[in-house]
């Protein structure tokens, strides 16, 4: 079987789009038609050579994605899709059986394609790791991304009163109000985040920006505040005010969701879909590009200026 597929053949180079030919599906294997790809950051560090260095090359990139078996919905996420083999960037894919979870009802293909990476970060550093109550005053930092759009709606609708989404453009204000935030803050600048929020006083921060807005985050934190971090889009390394952080005794924790087991993989996968299927979770579809202009997308993703999630159209 011939597949439109987009091919990393060299790190750091532009992607391809071929035609290639699928095998056969080995034992435990599956053939998925293939309807939606998240573009993920992950993808992109694969593609530089950052990540998955040990991968095959040429091969389809694409480790997260949605599409049917036999008529029925699946997200297909993990089993070394898109870094150890090939991916699912592609008209249809060959994929590990155990690589499936089932869609339930209530949640569209579009939306399923998100679920495996962003969908599942969500649930776990709000859920699992900061264990958000009622009681707290959360900040999300990068708030109009992928994963912090998803933590505003899931944190709302957990019960918190107040959640302050923090976004670089002031466009963003009416949107992240509507999905659950309670404040806007519009920074550019790490510099000026503190003084944005520091009557906020949050007792959790949601950082996936990293660079100064993390030391930022925590100058403005409460006492025995919970700092999540889970990216670092705005630049991997920056200063800390160490005396703020144990003065103030601060707890961080670091989402290494590349660490995480199969099982707990799959019911983070299941319950964010689940609570996308009960509109707990929020899904922003912010752009969607045909298949041909995969290269177009990771610019866009390296740009950050995409609301919400960012996917690959990949039906034929």
């Amino acid at each position: 079987m011939e597949v439109t597929a987009v091919r990393l053949v060299e790190h750091g180079a532009p992607l391809r789009i071929e035609k290639v030919e699928l095998p056969q599906p080995g034992p435990d294997e599956v053939l998925v038609e293939m309807a939606f790809g998240s573009v993920n950051p992950v993808d992109r560090y694969g593609a530089l050579g950052l990540t998955a260095t040990d991968g095959p090359l040429p091969r389809t990139l694409g480790t997260e994605g949605s599409g049917t078996v036999d008529g029925s919905a699946v997200l297909v996420h993990g089993s070394g899709v898109g870094t150890g083999r090939d991916g699912l960037w592609a008209s249809a894919a060959v994929v590990p059986r155990k690589a499936l979870t089932p869609v339930p009802e209530g949640v569209e293909l579009e939306q399923a394609a998100s679920a495996g990476v962003a969908g599942a970060t969500a649930w776990r550093v709000v859920t699992e790791i900061a264990k958000v109550t009622k009681e707290d005053r959360l900040l999300v930092l990068g708030a109009s991304g992928g994963v912090g759009s998803m933590i505003i709606s899931l944190c709302r609708s957990e019960g918190a009163t107040s959640v302050v989404g923090q976004t670089a453009e002031a466009d963003n204000r009416d949107w992240l109000s509507r999905i659950g935030a309670t404040d806007v803050v519009v920074v550019s600048g790490s510099a000026e985040l503190a003084d944005q929020v520091g009557e906020l006083a949050p007792t959790v921060v949601f950082d996936a920006l990293g660079d100064g807005f993390t030391g930022q985050a925590i100058a403005s934190m409460a006492n025995h505040g919970r700092l999540v971090i889970f990216g670092s889009s705005a630049g991997t390394s920056g200063e800390l005010p160490l005396l703020a952080l144990y003065r103030k005794g601060i707890t961080v924790f670091g989402y290494a969701g590349l660490l995480a087991s199969e099982e707990e993989l799959a019911r983070a996968k299941r319950r964010a879909m689940q609570a996308i299927a009960e509109r707990r979770m929020h899904v922003e579809i912010g752009a969607r590009f045909p298949i041909e202009r995969a290269n177009e997308a990771f610019e866009c993703l390296a740009a950050r200026k995409v609301r919400g999630k960012l996917v690959l159209d990949l039906r034929d």
